[in-house]
């Protein structure tokens, strides 16, 4: 394995399975293995569980699971993961990581489209979404649908895990280096510090007004392995700008808005979308915030794609404005150029996209 700083390609990430980093009893699904990540699989088992915890020092995922435990599903056959409930799964991959290789997870872009909230768990962890370098262990994730009910089995894939040696963040002066070079994002005002800042669209001027959607209550069961099955208006409520370019959001409720600007992720590099400063506004903006290489790029049938904004407003109403700031993408360097690139060569579903619900949906 390449000591090579950056994050970990497709082929590495096969590369370390072969080698025993990466364990599981059963081989990889034939479209796991992204250009950046790895998708993880739900295990058999789903325990129902009093409260979310981190387990610290000392402690074990299972250990702390007895202590809350409810009572535990077989998911073999599938099983419905209600609304507001926390469920612990333990994931069908195990890790024995090399000293030096460290990783991070993030819900899959269709799992945060469905405001389904997760994250892993390590043994002895003391941060969610966290697996320090060298870990050795079993992976759990913590899943609770906040909007509709979720019909999961064995295999299904909420979560996925980027690896990575080093330090592989730009400083300030290689996003505006790379951003001159490569264009990251497509707006002439576009604000380059600590990453690239992305704002929020509500005149819907490409979509006949068409700024987004609020969910429905009180819905039927989203089945997560099944693609354009479900009718959109059985599930969300379509929003239109009526000429204001400003949009209130209801506490509790979920929305799913597009940035304005193009986004474009270059070959040699990865992205994320890091949590928003909580000083700007009362809501939370992506639960998803992985973005291949790829994304959005000419020569993978992108051309710049939006970026599709999973948003929750927190205790209180909250308002937003046409083109006000809502997050920034981080740009991480690739340890090497992934063979297949996010979109065109995968089929993969958000390419070129602009406001889009989970592929779950029939699209209009």
């Amino acid at each position: 394995m390449t000591s090579a700083t950056g994050i970990y390609s497709a082929r590495m990430i096969n590369q370390m399975h072969q080698d025993g980093a990466i364990i599981s009893a059963q081989p990889f699904d034939a479209d796991q293995v992204q250009p950046a990540s790895l998708d993880l699989r739900l295990g058999t088992i789903a325990y129902r569980v009093r409260a979310s915890f981190l387990p610290g020092p000392k402690t074990s995922v299972m250990k702390r699971i007895e202590d809350l435990k409810l009572h535990q599903i077989n998911l073999g056959d599938g099983a419905v993961l209600e609304r507001g409930c926390v469920y612990i799964v333990p994931l069908m991959e195990e890790l024995a990581l090399p000293e030096g290789v460290s990783a991070t997870t993030n819900p899959k872009s269709s799992t945060g489209r469905l405001d389904i909230f997760t994250r892993v768990i390590t043994d002895e962890g003391r941060a969610f979404d966290t697996v320090p370098a060298g870990y050795k262990g079993k992976l759990y994730l913590e899943i609770s649908p906040r909007t509709f009910p979720a019909l999961v089995r064995q295999g299904s894939r909420l979560s996925q895990i980027r690896f990575r040696s080093g330090d592989s963040r730009l400083s300030v002066a290689e996003h505006k280096e790379l951003h001159a070079k490569e264009t990251l994002v497509f707006d002439d005002d576009a604000i380059v510090e600590q990453g690239v800042s992305l704002s929020i669209d509500l005149l819907g001027s490409d979509r006949g007004g068409l700024i987004g959607y609020r969910s429905k209550r009180h819905t039927a069961v989203v089945d997560v392995d099944k693609k354009a099955a479900l009718d959109i208006l059985d599930f969300w409520e379509p929003l239109h700008d009526r000429g204001t370019g400003e949009l209130i959001l209801d506490p509790d409720e979920f929305y799913i808005l597009v940035s304005r600007e193009a986004v474009h992720v270059p070959p040699d590099y990865a992205a994320e979308m890091v949590p928003f400063d909580p000083l700007v506004g009362e809501f939370r903006v992506h639960y998803a915030g992985f973005f291949d290489p790829g994304f959005g790029h000419a020569g993978a049938a992108g051309a710049g794609s939006r970026a599709v904004l999973e948003v929750r407003s927190r205790e209180v109403p909250f308002l937003v404005e046409h083109g006000q700031t809502i997050g920034r993408l981080v740009y991480e360097r690739m340890a090497e150029r992934p063979d297949n690139l996010y979109g065109a060569d995968l089929g993969s579903n958000y390419q070129g996209q602009h406001l889009k619900l989970s592929k779950h949906f029939k699209q209009n």
